[in-house]
């Protein structure tokens, strides 16, 4: 028999739901994305929650919520510890998408699935890959390579292949053939007749217009609004499709000389553009011609003002203009304050460019005909004041007195232990810095550490003819370059870096903006106040579709001409999976799989490989 090669979906099948599937090659586990989306509903992951700990390493595909959100959660809750795999743009804006959710939920809510911390030790130790490259995996995965390569949907965005043996799996969802601004096509239709191809069915039913005449519309649409005196809101992702709209509007505005103001308004707005930067690379071969020849960056923004807070935005003065805020499911983040103020207006104009997710308040919206009116839920975190703020302040104290009490006890414990047994034995400076403070009764210091210094109760060798400290002797290693020193020394303790930190406002890695670090690292004791609105909804609502994806027809003609031995479809509604999975049965192979959550489908080939 060939390479053994089992599929399990664990969220995101027959639905629109995250993307989530274990991918068994040879019983090594691959968990292909870790997806999530904007309701965070822990119940989502419980196929994940059984599996966690047989995985051996984990795919990301995309920088998104849908295909990485639960990552931090994973890694915290049910123990993810296996080794993961990206391109340095997936890992980088993956992790700022995952910031932005996370104080866009902060700020309205007492959120507490994952903190930033979950979020940086999640993305700590994640393995980065350039398109192409060929990595070997050991010890457990011997023999098994996996390779990036281009997917065309977001900046990174990957198609995953896996081969054993000569044997590829190929993993490709949410991939692009059109070139565009930012990126180029995927590279899909270079691999021919893999044994088994995993794709999703998410635009099966869907056919574009074409690119130029989509991009007309869009432009002539915001324009139109903007010459009404109207105000326009595109509510986008973090870091991923946003990055092609700011594209089309820098262009756009640069060729016709416009100046109605266009603002890119997310938590980390201008960390993301600061690193989307440095991704040229990554990025489609006519923005890196340009720079090549011409140092020109595609995102020097010239006409898009960065924002990272609201208040900024109500500062600017009135007149027409454009922002591009998160989240575009409207479910939290600036997006949906906005779309609450902006939306009793007849000028206004709210522009979506993705379909929302199931039950967002997005969703609701790109109904047909649109409701004229919905519900939300506007909530405000404010600062304790009066009785609720003594409360709170007393809590805090008892919680003070008790750890104080716990550490006395500790002490104690610690001062009836033999004298000096808690000092660093193996360190010569250690007596030093007791001896030198003998005289006082003060605790000596010494890296951290409070030891007592040695006074009574000390108890000489038996075999001593008085009594004698220790001596250590201060044997330095040397190699051919001098002594050799312990890095750790050097390290900047964590309490000292807290002040530091504090003074500049951001986080000690310098990943965040100084008005999202300022939230955060704001100690002031706050509560959140919630309650119910009814919004009429007289602006305009309109949707186009700038996902980037294949169409229906074209995401036909690839698989066929990819023609795979077994074909897996994953990702897309009930109807979307029956027809393409019909489709295929007729025009691409005879084996084509559509598998319900946690039902193990075994694609392994027919083919015999042998080993001489």
């Amino acid at each position: 028999m060939g390479t053994s090669v089992q599929v399990k979906p664990l969220c995101g099948v027959y639905n629109e739901n995250p993307l989530c599937y274990l991918v068994s090659v040879d019983g090594f586990n691959f968990l292909v994305d870790c997806g999530w989306n904007d309701h965070f509903d822990p119940s989502l992951l419980q196929p994940l929650s059984r599996v966690a700990s047989s995985i051996d390493a984990v795919l990301l595909s995309h920088p998104d919520t849908l295909h990485l959100g639960a990552l931090p959660y994973a890694v915290k809750q049910f123990g993810l510890s296996a080794p993961v795999y990206s391109t340095e743009p997936v890992h980088r804006l993956g992790l700022l998408t995952m910031y932005d959710q996370y104080i866009s939920r902060k700020q309205v809510s007492d959120f507490d699935l994952f903190t930033l911390d979950d979020i940086d030790s999640a993305f700590l130790n994640v393995n980065r890959l350039t398109y192409s490259q060929n990595f070997h995996l050991s010890g457990k995965g011997e023999g098994i390579v996996i390779a990036p390569h281009v997917a065309g949907h977001l900046l990174g965005g990957t198609v995953w292949k896996i081969t054993k043996d000569g044997e590829d799996v190929i993993y490709a969802v949410d991939f692009n053939h059109r070139k565009e601004r930012l990126l180029n096509g995927t590279v899909l239709e270079s691999f021919v007749r893999p044994a088994v191809l995993i794709t999703d069915a998410y635009n099966a039913l869907n056919n574009q217009p074409s690119r130029r005449q989509r991009d007309q519309e869009f432009l002539d649409a915001i324009l139109k609004t903007l010459r009404a005196d109207g105000n326009v809101l595109l509510p986008v992702d973090t870091a991923g499709r946003v990055l092609e709209l700011l594209l089309i509007l820098e262009q756009y505005w640069t060729q016709h000389h416009l100046t109605y103001p266009i603002f890119f308004l997310t938590c980390i707005s201008s960390s993301t553009i600061d690193y989307v930067k440095s991704f040229l690379e990554w990025m489609s071969d006519s923005i890196a011609k340009s720079f090549e020849h011409t140092r020109d960056n595609a995102f020097l923004l010239k006409n898009v003002t960065l924002l990272i807070n609201k208040s900024a935005l109500d500062n600017v003065p009135d007149g027409p203009k454009i922002v591009l805020a998160s989240m575009a499911s409207l479910e939290a983040g600036f997006s949906h304050d906005i779309f609450v103020e902006w939306a009793p207006d007849v000028k206004n104009l709210v522009l979506f460019t993705e379909r929302g997710q199931f039950g967002t308040l997005a969703r609701m919206l790109q109904a047909d005909p649109p409701p004229k009116a919905v519900k939300v839920t506007i909530s405000k975190r404010v600062p304790l004041v009066g009785d609720e703020l003594a409360a709170y302040e007393e809590e805090q104290n008892r919680i003070k007195k008790e750890e104080a009490l716990k550490a006395s006890l500790i002490k104690e414990e610690e001062s009836k232990a033999p004298h000096g047994s808690h000092l660093s034995m193996g360190d010569p400076m250690a007596m030093d810095d007791s001896s030198t403070h003998a005289k006082s009764d003060v605790p000596a210091r010494y890296d951290g550490v409070y030891g007592d210094i040695f006074t009574d109760g000390f108890t000489p060798p038996s075999s001593s003819i008085a009594p004698m400290f220790p001596f250590y002797e201060n044997s330095s290693e040397w190699d051919d370059f001098g002594e050799v020193i312990n890095p750790d020394d050097y390290v900047i303790k964590e309490e000292d870096m807290d002040q530091g930190s504090l003074q500049v406002g951001g986080d000690p890695n310098g990943n965040l903006d100084e008005g999202s670090a300022s939230l955060i690292l704001d100690t002031a004791p706050s509560k959140v106040v919630s309650y119910e609105l009814t919004v009429q909804v007289k602006s305009s609502l309109l949707y186009m579709d700038y996902e980037g994806r294949s169409d229906g027809r074209s995401v036909k003609s690839i698989l066929a001409h990819v023609a795979p031995l077994k074909l897996v479809l994953v990702h897309g509604s009930a109807e979307a999976t029956e027809h393409l999975k019909q489709h295929c049965l007729k025009h691409v192979c005879p084996h084509v799989y559509a598998p319900q959550i946690e039902e193990t489908i075994d694609v392994t080939s027919d083919l015999c490989a042998y080993k001489v």
